[in-house]
């Protein structure tokens, strides 16, 4: 798979703005599908964010899907690396260390704000060195309050190290609604089903089972922040009804698959994003 990817350094102009003065800097880069954005950390906390494509971030810890409607939160010298799987249109923010501490040392999947959206492409527009009490830094201010209220979404696929769990991970991955059983899953990676019973917990912290449903939830925010039907979400991810799927994804978020859906606000905004 790596062989069809476009290995893209990152930016040398964000190294150059990790020390300025400013609580908060934003860049905006276009990057196609399929651009691999290689390993590399940042001495500022970083907010992953895209107004439009979606991202697929990886650290040692984890792997998370970053659909436009959300964010990803990654702390300071968190190594990391960002496959495109659509076009991307990134707007990123990077935070100072001081002011990235309320938003935790873990990597963590945020809901973005139809006001926290509209500060981001604010602050854009600004120069990156500012006064606190500039309009810049008023900008800035705001959004680090809108982060704080951010509702955090629990969506995460723990990585495992063991190289047999890796195969069947990937494997995973690259088909989520395939309908193997988990010996098959487990020959896929050269493994019995003893090993990988005994294995998942010890290396992700989930069992099995748990552990494809995150991708599955991962899965299901992507396609339906892009305006799939449920019903649609539920056959693609293998589940044999709408509703089998949908009693699943509200266990899991405490919430109905359609408020993962795009509003009608989000989409002019996004529209009027493309324009700019």
């Amino acid at each position: 798979m790596r062989a069809h990817l476009t290995s893209v350094c990152p930016s040398a102009e964000v190294d150059a703005f990790q020390h300025l003065p400013s609580s908060v800097v934003a860049f905006a880069r276009e990057l196609s599908a399929r651009d691999l954005l290689t390993a590399h950390s940042h001495r500022r906390g970083q907010l992953l964010y895209a107004v439009e494509g979606v991202m697929q971030v990886r650290t040692p810890q984890g792997v998370w899907l970053v659909p436009p409607q959300r964010a990803l939160w990654v702390p300071p010298q968190v190594e990391h690396e960002i496959l495109m799987l659509t076009r991307v249109s990134m707007r990123t923010l990077y935070i100072d260390q001081a002011q990235g501490r309320a938003l935790g040392g873990q990597c963590r999947l945020l809901e973005v704000s139809v006001l926290l959206r509209e500060l981001i492409l604010a602050l854009l527009a600004e120069p990156r060195e500012y006064a606190p009490h500039s309009r810049a830094g008023h900008v800035a201010e705001l959004i680090l309050s809108e982060l704080a209220r951010a509702p955090a979404i629990p969506v995460a696929i723990p990585w495992p190290r063991d190289r047999r769990l890796q195969a069947i991970c990937e494997a995973i991955l690259a088909d989520p609604g395939r309908q193997f059983s988990l010996a098959d899953w487990a020959g896929m990676g050269g493994a019995s089903v003893r090993t990988v019973i005994r294995l998942f917990p010890k290396e992700t912290g989930l069992q099995f089972r748990h552990w494809v449903q995150q991708v599955h939830l991962s899965q299901a925010l992507v396609r339906l922040a892009r305006g799939d039907a449920v019903g649609v979400v539920a056959q693609a991810l293998g589940y044999r009804s709408q509703s089998a799927f949908s009693n699943m994804f509200r266990k899991a978020l405490h919430s109905t698959p359609t408020h993962f859906q795009p509003r009608q606000d989000k989409r002019r905004i996004t529209l009027a994003a493309r324009s700019q």
